[in-house]
């Protein structure tokens, strides 16, 4: 699968496509929101890794955004600072899988499965 990470953090944003391109996947990194719709735009992936507190257009947003472009795009939110309302405003928005930082490798593995297109 190809996969975007969506993380303001560059390192944790480079930890997750490691994990994710030893498990087999093809992944890529944008540092922001703005960046993240823009590559979604160019070429989707075929999931999305994403942190919900960034500067800028924060994760919710960015989801948000996801939904009006790519309504199918499987969303995962990953993020160690997430409230139950985000959460609850996530889920309305039809947010796949939330995982929280620091979520063991193969939480990712998990999630991944139950979006794999068949």
């Amino acid at each position: 699968m190809r996969i975007l990470v969506i993380d303001d953090q560059p390192t944790v944003a480079e930890v997750v496509a490691e994990v994710l391109e030893s498990q087999g996947h093809e992944a890529f990194v944008a540092g922001s929101g703005e960046e993240g719709l823009l590559l979604i735009e160019q070429g989707p992936p075929d999931a999305v890794f994403l942190d919900v507190v960034m500067p800028g257009i924060d994760g919710i947003e960015t989801l948000r955004r996801i939904r009006q472009r790519r309504p199918d795009l499987p969303v995962i939110l990953l993020s160690g600072t997430v409230t139950e309302k985000q959460i609850e405003v996530a889920r309305e928005l039809g947010v796949t899988d939330v995982l929280h930082k620091p979520a063991p490798f193969t939480h990712f593995a998990e999630a991944l499965a139950r979006v794999r297109p068949t």
